[in-house]
């Protein structure tokens, strides 16, 4: 249970905006129940069936900043599909793009102008020199630790403890009192991370340190912020000279992977911090909904890559990878949409969203904070930002934040169904900003039993 939240009422709510929304959804539970005959938990992506609703939010369509579902609601949406729907759910410049290429083919498996246009845009934004393309953020992940392998000639990755990085079986585990051990719901699969992972906390230097002195560890694999988790942390100062510095000390290549952290900039956590990783990773947002990552590299690791895939393919890169489609969507996202104007555009209403926050925490004398990252905010229920992951484990306010989603989401506002974070897009409305704040107040005073201070 969070700090300053009354049990009895959490309890109350919570089973009263579950009633609702089953009540208020006759459509959406039909083809749930449907869907259990043909759908493992009957929802197309098994973690679905873990989201707060009972029954879950059917969509019909997905336009600007909204969702429309079956049953015949509306909600402003700010979970954006946990940043791959970043931009907007049908941006104009991503929509012509594709439909213009849909016309030119949406498959080859040959180059085209675009590849190479991308591919400068990603050097000039990140300071990498060279660029390839994969399916999604998990498989550039994948690509780029092998070749972080390739390059050292070692076998070990570094990850930080609940840091997210798709579904990477190298990453599948957690630190605990007694260690590293693989994360508990997820079977080895081939994969003993006691063999292939090395694991620390983020933000503690001496661990890492001691981590990476042996000198067998090929590549630390890092997002630059944490964001998973329900909180936004942040590198402590001088955090990320020291990684780099270890890092360059042991031989040991540094990999970046922004796919989370792009909100924060036009070229992500990368420009906004001066960051010199080996490797950069990205995916989900980059082509605006369509399938997508991107891993760029520098000239070290470009050659040792060249030299690698010289007689084959090296275990690199899909049919997919890289295909026309995806490619044009990137192209619109990078030269139309990933402006300076956008991002001012969604830190000015994550700015918002964070205060409007930040006031009922205040009113109502809650332990808890808010976080921004750019145009990301996180709410999570301690008094300060944490400085790791595993401080937020085990979970705190579960059940508050499953009865927070449903009150919003009965209300016409849906936020990430797994983190309770917000993504704001160049295609949000401020007045939707406004409402939630409202809402979020509302909500708190029925979980408090009290009115604001104010």
């Amino acid at each position: 249970m969070p700090p300053g939240i009354d049990p009895e009422r959490l309890a109350a709510l919570l089973e009263a905006e579950r009633a609702n929304w089953i009540r208020a959804r006759p459509r959406a539970a039909a083809l749930h129940e449907r869907a259990r005959r043909s759908q493992l938990h009957g929802t197309p992506q098994h973690w679905i069936s873990q989201f707060p609703p009972p029954v879950p939010l059917v969509v019909d369509r997905a336009a600007g900043a909204r969702l429309y579902d079956i049953d015949g609601h509306e909600y402003a949406d700010f979970g954006m599909a946990a940043t791959a729907a970043l931009w907007g759910h049908d941006h104009p410049a991503i929509v012509a793009a594709l439909r213009d290429q849909l016309d030119k083919g949406s498959v080859t498996l040959w180059p085209g102008e675009d590849h190479v246009a991308v591919a400068e845009e990603l050097a000039r934004r990140f300071g990498l020199p060279f660029w390839q393309f994969a399916v999604s953020a998990t498989d550039a992940n994948r690509f780029a630790m092998l070749l972080a392998k390739v390059t050292t000639g070692r076998q070990k990755v570094l990850v930080f403890n609940r840091a997210y990085h798709g579904s990477l079986e190298q990453a599948a585990a957690v630190l605990t009192p007694d260690g590293m051990i693989p994360e508990p719901g997820v079977e080895l699969n081939g994969v003993d991370v006691r063999q292939t992972t090395k694991m620390v906390e983020f933000n503690d230097l001496g661990a890492l340190e001691r981590a990476l002195a042996p000198r067998d560890v090929a590549a630390v694999l890092a997002e630059p912020v944490m964001t998973n988790g329900g909180a936004v942390i942040r590198p402590e100062p001088g955090f990320h000279a020291a990684l780099r510095d270890l890092t360059r000390r042991t031989g040991t290549l540094l990999i970046i992977d922004e796919t989370q952290t792009i909100p924060a900039g036009p070229g992500g956590c990368t420009r906004e911090f001066g960051l010199d990783p080996d490797l950069i990773t990205l995916g989900k947002p980059i082509a605006g909904g369509i399938p997508a990552g991107v891993y760029g590299m520098s000239d070290a690791v470009a050659a040792a890559a060249e030299r690698y895939t010289e007689h084959g393919d090296g275990g690199l890169g899909s049919t997919m990878a890289g295909g026309p489609l995806a490619v044009r969507a990137m192209r619109a996202v990078l030269t139309e949409v990933m402006t300076d104007k956008n991002y001012a555009h969604m830190g000015r209403l994550a700015e918002r969203y964070e205060r409007d926050i930040a006031a009922v925490i205040a009113e109502h004398g809650l332990p808890w904070h808010v976080g921004r990252l750019g145009g990301r905010v996180s709410y999570a229920f301690t008094p300060s930002p944490p400085r790791n992951a595993g401080q937020l484990y085990p979970r705190v306010g579960a059940a508050a934040r499953d009865a927070l989603w449903l009150y919003l989401a009965n209300r016409g506002i849906v936020i990430n169904a797994m983190s309770g974070g917000a993504l704001m897009s160049p295609m949000t409305a401020e007045s939707d900003v406004e409402r939630h704040g409202a809402l979020f107040a509302e909500a708190i005073s029925a979980l408090t039993g009290r009115e604001g201070r104010r």
